[in-house]
């Protein structure tokens, strides 16, 4: 296992002992696993940016610390990449294949699914063009599963 592999895993235990937070001293942790601070630099800069559901924040000086709060679950990280990853169309047996699949992973509700379905159906969309259609789809199926994970 590589070191930043190794750092992270011990951040990520610091994270879930604390609840989804976890404060540490650059210094002390690089020499707990005798690297460089910059190495600590490198793993919280690629492994723990907003994107992935961290917020990070840093006091320097002698009593510098810095504090990594999770501020996405798994789930709602999970919702977020799935939202990313519709493309430009959808058709309503992809949205539908999509929800079930979703519901089947515990990811929505199946009330959750039921709006989602019936949102991106046909007939909520009747009013719009046939060539427009799954694109429209698609981009109310990314708002929605969006919206989830705000909750």
């Amino acid at each position: 296992m590589k070191m930043s592999d190794l750092i992270a895993d011990f951040i990520g235990e610091m994270l879930s002992e604390g609840g989804g937070v976890a404060e540490l001293q650059r210094k002390s942790l690089a020499a707990q696993f005798d690297c460089v601070p910059s190495q600590i630099n490198y793993v919280i800069e690629t492994r723990f940016t907003p994107e992935s559901g961290y917020l990070v924040e840093s006091q320097r000086g002698g009593g510098g610390f810095i504090r990594i709060v999770r501020v996405m679950d798994d789930k709602q990280r999970t919702l977020l990449e799935l939202a990313r990853g519709v493309g430009g169309r959808l058709t309503q047996n992809e949205a539908a294949r999509l929800t079930r699949a979703l519901i089947s992973a515990e990811l929505l509700t199946p009330r959750e699914g039921q709006l989602l379905l019936s949102a991106c159906s046909d007939g909520a969309l009747a009013e719009v063009d046939k060539a427009n259609r799954d694109r429209l789809r698609a981009a109310v199926f990314r708002c929605a599963v969006m919206g989830v994970t705000q909750v």
